[in-house]
C-alpha cells in the first residue's frame, strides 16, 4: 500500500483508538469502582479492541507465541512500544505493571492502572525509587496477578542496546516467584515515536522455560538479558524478511 495512504490510515487508527479509550473509560467507570475484577475486564476489552482495530485499519496483525503466564508470577518484558503494553493487557489474565509515576496523572489511563494494581515508580529518585517500589509491591500482595516489569526501564527501539537495570532482579529475589520472559519485535511496526503504523505481523513471545526462583541477583540479570535480547533480535530479523 502506498505510504501516504498508510499514513492516513494510521492517523485514523490513532484517533479512533483514543476516542475508544474515552468511551470505554466512561462506560466502565462505575463497574470499575465497584469491582477490581470489572476494572480488569475493562482493560482486557479495550486492549483487545485496539488489537482488532489495528488489524482492520492498518493491517497490523498480532501473534502470541509461547505459554501465557498464569497465576502470581513476575514477567520481565522487552519494551519497544506502547503497543506491547496493550498486548500484555489483552492476553495476561490479571496484568499489573511497574510504571513511571507520571502516568498516574494521565486521564483515565492512570486511574485504571491504579485500580488494577499497577505500581508507580519515581524513576528520578534512583535508590529511593527502588526501595519504594519494593515496598509498594509488597503492599500489593493482596492483588495477585502477573506483575510486569520492563528491565531496561523505558521503551528501547529495535537495534538499540541499553543496559538492564537492577529493579527486575530485586523484585525476583524479593517475591520468590517464577519469572516469565517476554521478547518482541513490535517496535518494527509500531515505533516509539511518530504516527505511521506498518503492516505486518507483530510478535510477542513468552520464552520457555521461565526462570525458576532461587538464582542470585547477578546470575538472574545476566540470564534474562541474554535470553530476551537474543529472542527479540531473532524476532526483529523475522519482521524484516
Amino acid at each position: 500500500m502506498p505510504k501516504p495512504i498508510q499514513w492516513i490510515l494510521s492517523l485514523i487508527f490513532i484517533a479512533q483508538m483514543y476516542l475508544a479509550m474515552l468511551v470505554a473509560a466512561l462506560v466502565f467507570a462505575i463497574p470499575a469502582l465497584i469491582s477490581r475484577d470489572l476494572a480488569v475486564a475493562a482493560v482486557h476489552a479495550y486492549a483487545r479492541y485496539v488489537m482488532w482495530s489495528a488489524r482492520v485499519l492498518v493491517g497490523l496483525k498480532t501473534e502470541i507465541r509461547g505459554p501465557i503466564p498464569q497465576g502470581g508470577v513476575l514477567v520481565a518484558a522487552k519494551h519497544q512500544s506502547f503497543y506491547d503494553i496493550l498486548v500484555l493487557c489483552a492476553v495476561l489474565p490479571r496484568p499489573r505493571f511497574i510504571m513511571k509515576r507520571e502516568l498516574i496523572y494521565a486521564p483515565f489511563l492512570g486511574q485504571y492502572a491504579l485500580r488494577i494494581g499497577c505500581v508507580p515508580v519515581d524513576r528520578g529518585a534512583r535508590g529511593k525509587a527502588v526501595g519504594r517500589m519494593k515496598a509498594d509491591v509488597a503492599k500489593g500482595a493482596d492483588f495477585p496477578g502477573q506483575l510486569v516489569i520492563y528491565p531496561q526501564g523505558t521503551r528501547v527501539p529495535p537495534g538499540e542496546k541499553r543496559p538492564y537495570k537492577v529493579g527486575a532482579g530485586l523484585l525476583y529475589t524479593q517475591l520468590g516467584q517464577t519469572c516469565h520472559l517476554m521478547a518482541t519485535n513490535i517496535g518494527h511496526f509500531w515505533p516509539k515515536r511518530g504516527i505511521l503504523r506498518h503492516r505486518g505481523t507483530a510478535v510477542v513471545e513468552f520464552l520457555d522455560p521461565p526462570v525458576a526462583p532461587g538464582l542470585g541477583l547477578a546470575e538472574f540479570l545476566r540470564g534474562i538479558e541474554a535470553r530476551i535480547e537474543a529472542a527479540s533480535d531473532r524476532l526483529g530479523a523475522e519482521a524484516q524478511t
